[in-house]
């Protein structure tokens, strides 16, 4: 399984985070995933993925002047949005705790070297 793969259901709980913490445009939502790791990810994968949580209602958008061009759409979380946001955090923080578990720790990994 790819990481790709692997992310497909995260980076939509990623995109409404990232979102909450103030209004954003689509290309620099984009950067801001590469700033945390997320290099796979390209405005072409979140546009669709926006267009979406839009129409869920979970996100909005306001056409704004650029300074650089054409008006921008930005993008801010809903209350409905605010509620998946939540939701997705509790889920991820049981899913990551229920991997961790099963997963070796990083020390077990290390100890089975030292004993080959």
């Amino acid at each position: 399984m790819s990481l790709t793969q692997m992310l497909k259901g995260i980076i939509d709980g990623c995109l409404l985070a990232i979102i909450q913490n103030g209004e954003v445009y689509g290309y620099e939502l984009a950067e801001k995933l590469e700033g945390f790791g997320f290099d796979s990810f390209s405005e072409g994968t979140i546009y669709p993925l926006l267009l979406r949580m839009q129409k869920e209602e979970l996100v909005t958008s306001t056409l704004k002047k650029s300074t650089a061009g054409p008006k921008r759409k930005y993008y801010s979380l809903t209350p409905k949005g605010e509620i998946e946001l939540e939701k997705f955090i509790v889920r991820w923080n049981t899913l990551q705790t229920n991997v961790n578990r099963v997963l070796p720790s990083k020390s077990d990994i290390e100890g089975d070297d030292m004993n080959e």
